[in-house]
């Protein structure tokens, strides 16, 4: 064997080991692709419960003994 020889069955060894990283790649693409999708549809799925729990949007802002907010509501 001369050294083209080896070399030309070294090249085709590194092709095969390259396809098989490359489908490994495309697998790992394929399941972020539907781990997105089922972390995009369990986020607005959060948001609608959200938004069902407390229309208002007002999460954030409530107070707890608020005597404002209780004379306003009529509760004082």
């Amino acid at each position: 064997m001369n050294v083209r020889t080896l070399v030309e069955i070294y090249q085709f060894f590194w092709m095969l080991e390259s396809n098989a990283q490359q489908r490994l790649a495309w697998e790992d693409a394929a399941q972020a692709r539907i781990a997105r999708a089922r972390a995009d549809q369990m986020a607005t799925a959060q948001m609608r419960a959200m938004l069902a729990a407390n229309p208002s949007g007002s999460l954030g802002h409530s107070k707890l003994n608020d005597p404002k907010s209780l004379e306003e509501s009529g509760l004082l």
